[in-house]
């Protein structure tokens, strides 16, 4: 880029009666012209991420940052009476809906920032998830139409848009480029569905509801579009460059998968290869085998997509047979190893009418990874178990990470300037350097705790104009911010909480360090029961904040629509982080690295990226409770009875609260459901399947221990300084080296 030039145009910039949108476009396309001059095409292997998000966050200071221009800026806004922190109202491209999609920022991030070619394909979606606000303790989902601010960080290619067809309609696809800035100028292509306005519908909205036929047929839509898009515009490039030698394929191109959302690009890819190219279909089976790469994230069931055949041959009919031959020719080659038939069919890719997404990722893909030690060990061993014998070499792990330069440059600019004046500068270009931060002295110590409280200040201010909730800066701050999910369990922090408040205000528990609870979270529009467990939430935290008796010592606050926006402000004031997943669910975690980098210590379960970062920082500096996967395994074998803790009055207080008048949920039914989830189970899950209350009373006395341990704060920030001082591995910095040498080879 041209700081210079940008510094001086900046200067010359007339902001007379200008409103802050007006403002924020004209310096966004500024550095835009400015910081494009330096994109230069690369001839070499590119790699190429499919992802169904990119839950990007508000690109201005990000960008700036990037472009290493954001203190010169703020230096000439505020030489013009402009605060640069106005721009904080321009809301986040919320593409995204959780981990997933951050996670492909954060890729995207690291390979720009290393110089690497990785360029990211999705969907342009006219609303990003919901906003979300809190009425009456409910989640109500409003439309966030985060284009309304413009969108100047995007660049529209008319001449680029191709057409994408389905047995009934025919959609344009009209991509939208996103400069990715770093050492290289990578790009972020994003497709627009244009022509009818049915057409339109598979663009409008970032995961449509699908409990109807007509959702899920949405859903499928969306996901061949964007894969069919960028699987057509990649052979169309190459054939434009190199003909139609398409052996050269892999040498120029790979393909990463993330999750099942874009896995049937390989049927399209294959599609094109044969119907449009004339390749033979066995032919186009194998350069598949080369180009692809698939990334597993969860082992949920309701994630490793499923879909009827009905649905892809109503709408894709030339898929559905792709789909059904791969599936032909992978029986033939699993019959020439040796499978048996139920190994056979574990591993089927079309089965009694039904498509399995991920077996034909794993049939197809030359790599499959899972996204930490533990989640890759139960592909190996359990999800995929099958396929890890007879491809052994498939199977391989890459630890998710974070980018540093979002997760502590970005948004802890106090901590980042004691790491400058403390180890130097190096860090913010090699993340291993922090390592040095490990020989922290007593007056860093006192620094640190310094640096702390600034943050914890600016955080619980911007909740009390947020959210309404005064909270004082002397409280020792938890937080656990994710996507609202069960297995998450925030059910299980919620009950902890009520244990504690009825045993602070009975007078039992007289040490507590005051102490606020903080939650963020989403949770998908049909599901009834995370739905059901933020208003719960709700309705503890009105109850606790308005009793005098206790409010002083406790304290919760649900914030509203939690964003990347607010979590870079959480993951900065926070002093513990709570990654509380029932063992063996939680494939990674990125907030769990997200918070350590920022000193948070991690009170949470031997699961996910957790178990990496007490190897990296040690269990004496952080707080690990509950069952292990092996734990649960044998309690599953040998019969778990939940109910049996209920004889415990603390827990049966706790619970019960739930059915017993306590607390309201407006009369839906909704929190006697959640308790019979607990006690009773459902038609298609045992009680308590995510061990809520078998795990419930170490959790409690955990919180309880972490509390008294805080009352000594030098030591307190030492566990807090020995974790950001070993953070460097969860860099996505280094994750994106490890893709790069194992599986792409760029």
């Amino acid at each position: 880029m041209d700081k210079i030039k940008f510094i001086e145009k900046l200067k010359e910039l007339d902001t007379n009666g200008k409103t802050t949108l007006d403002l924020y476009n004209e310096i966004s396309l500024l550095a835009m012209k400015y910081g494009m001059q330096s994109a230069k095409p690369f001839n070499g292997k590119n790699a190429y991420y499919l992802s169904m998000e990119f839950l990007i966050g508000r690109s201005f200071y990000n960008n700036l940052l990037e472009l290493g221009v954001l203190e010169e800026t703020k230096c000439v806004l505020a030489e013009k009476g402009i605060d640069i922190n106005v721009f904080e109202e321009i809301e986040d491209a919320a593409l995204g809906n959780g981990g997933l999609g951050r996670l492909a920022a954060c890729f995207l991030d690291s390979a720009a920032g290393l110089g690497l070619p990785l360029h990211g394909y999705g969907i342009r979606y006219k609303y990003g998830l919901f906003k979300q606000a809190i009425e009456n303790g409910f989640q109500v989902e409003l439309p966030d139409d985060w284009q309304r601010f413009g969108d100047p960080w995007s660049i529209r290619r008319d001449d680029e848009k191709r057409l994408i067809e389905f047995a009934d309609m025919k959609v344009y696809a009209v991509p939208y480029d996103m400069p990715v800035f770093g050492k290289k100028i990578n790009r972020l292509r994003l497709f627009q569905a244009e022509g009818s306005a049915e057409a339109e519908k598979i663009s409008e909205y970032l995961y449509p509801a699908d409990d109807t036929e007509d959702g899920k047929i949405l859903r499928l839509r969306q996901e061949y579009f964007f894969s069919a898009a960028a699987v057509g515009e990649l052979l169309e490039g190459f054939v434009g460059q190199h003909g139609k030698d398409f052996v050269k394929f892999p040498e120029f191109n790979v393909i990463q998968l993330n999750d099942t959302h874009p896995v049937i690009a390989i049927a399209e890819f294959i599609r094109l290869l044969t119907k449009k190219y004339g390749m033979d279909f066995a032919d186009a089976l194998i350069l598949a085998k080369q180009t692809f790469a698939y990334t597993n994230h969860t082992i949920l069931p309701e994630a490793l997509e499923c879909w009827n055949d009905d649905y892809v041959k109503k709408i894709l009919p030339e898929i559905a047979d792709i789909m059904i031959k791969i599936g032909e020719y992978a029986v033939h080659e699993f019959k020439e190893l040796g499978c048996r038939k139920e190994q056979i069919t574990d591993m089927a890719i079309y089965s009694e009418g039904r498509f399995y997404m991920a077996n034909l990722a794993v049939y197809i893909a030359k790599t499959v990874n899972g996204v930490a030690a533990l989640h890759t060990e139960i592909l190996k061993n359990k999800l995929f178990s099958t396929a890890h014998k007879f491809y052994p070499h498939k199977l391989q792990n890459k630890t998710n990470g974070i980018t540093h330069r979002r997760w502590l440059e970005l948004c802890n600019k106090e901590l980042s300037e004691l790491l400058d004046k403390t180890i130097g500068r190096g860090w913010r270009v090699d993340i291993t350097c922090l390592e040095r931060f490990n020989d922290f002295t007593e007056e860093t110590i006192d620094e640190f705790i310094q640096v702390k409280q600034t943050k914890k200040e600016q955080l619980l201010k911007y909740i009390a104009k947020a959210e309404g909730v005064k909270i004082s800066a002397d409280f020792l701050v938890f937080a656990q911010v994710k996507r609202l999910h069960e297995y998450k369990r925030q059910l299980m922090t919620a009950f902890a909480i009520l244990e504690i408040y009825y045993a602070i205000k009975s007078g039992e528990l007289r040490d507590f360090t005051p102490s606020v609870f903080i939650f963020g979270a989403k949770s998908a529009p049909a599901y009834k029961r995370a739905k059901a467990i933020i208003k719960f939430i709700n309705e503890i935290a009105a109850k606790v904040n308005s009793d005098s008796q206790t409010n002083g010592k406790l304290k919760v606050v649900f914030v509203q629509n939690y964003n990347v926006s607010y979590a870079e402000k959480i993951v900065a004031g926070t002093d513990v982080s709570l990654q509380v997943s029932t063992a063996g669910l939680e494939a990674s975690g990125t907030g769990n690295m997200k918070f350590m980098m920022n000193g948070a210590v991690t009170c949470g379960t031997m699961d996910g990226a957790n178990i990496e970062i007490v190897e990296k920082a040690g269990k004496e500096n952080n707080y690990i409770f509950g069952a292990t996967v092996e734990e649960l395994a044998k309690l599953k074998e040998e019969g778990y009875n939940p109910s049996s803790f209920l004889s415990n009055a603390n827990h049966k207080k706790a619970v019960e609260s739930l059915i017993d008048g306590t607390f309201s949920d407006g009369g839906s039914g909704e929190f006697k459901e959640l308790y019979d989830s607990l006690t009773a189970g459902a038609s298609w899950h045992e009680p308590d399947n995510y061990f809520v209350l078998y795990d419930l009373e170490c959790y409690v006395n955990t919180l309880i221990k972490v509390c008294r341990d805080y009352s000594d704060k030098k030591l307190f920030a030492q566990k807090q300084l020995i974790n950001i001082a070993n953070s460097a591995y969860f860099s996505s910095d280094r994750t994106i080296k490890e893709y790069a040498k194992d599986i792409w080879k760029i």
